[in-house]
């Protein structure tokens, strides 16, 4: 089964590390596991985009293309992206197959308070920042919530892990 794991959320939220840390799951399990991170695929097209509606539009369409094409070659991935609006997420659960949503949840006010990236220090009043500026569209229908305020790094990656791993089995299982 081919797993397309979307782990979406607001500046902060810890997307990256957790896509780090389940990337490195895929690999003691012998699994390939490609990750696709929304500020690297800024950086592949020399940052030709902005930070406005649209061009934050144009970039998760770009990141929907990658994603449509490794669940069709038949690659687990991992994207590591804010996707700030449900239409885009709603677009990418239509078109990719193996599209699984896990939100992590954060606050806007405990995301600046930390700011684990510098990004609303370095941002603020300059760019069209998500929550303050643009609007984060509360998901709909995840498949996964994940209150990453309230836990560990450790606690969320477990959860993820026995959610990955109930999905896998009970796929198994209807097959069968």
């Amino acid at each position: 089964m081919v797993m397309l794991i979307w782990l979406i959320g607001i500046s902060g939220a810890g997307k990256t590390t957790l896509g780090l840390r389940l990337k490195e799951y895929y690999r003691k399990k012998e699994r390939f596991a490609y990750m696709i991170d929304g500020d690297e695929v800024r950086a592949v097209f020399d940052e030709d985009l902005g930070f406005s509606r649209a061009d934050r539009t144009a970039n998760i369409k770009r990141i929907i293309l990658a994603a449509y094409v490794l669940d069709r070659c038949g690659i687990d991935a991992i994207v590591c992206n804010i996707s700030p609006f449900q239409e885009l997420r709603d677009l990418a659960r239509i078109k990719i197959a193996g599209y699984t949503e896990i939100y992590l949840k954060k606050t806007l006010a405990e995301s600046i308070n930390k700011d684990v990236k510098g990004v609303y220090a370095a941002n603020k009043g300059k760019t069209d920042l998500i929550g303050l500026d643009i609007q984060f569209d509360e998901p709909q229908a995840p498949d996964l919530i994940i209150e990453v305020e309230q836990e560990s790094v450790e606690q969320s990656l477990e959860k993820i892990i026995r959610f990955i791993e109930d999905k896998e089995r009970n796929a198994k299982n209807s097959i069968c």
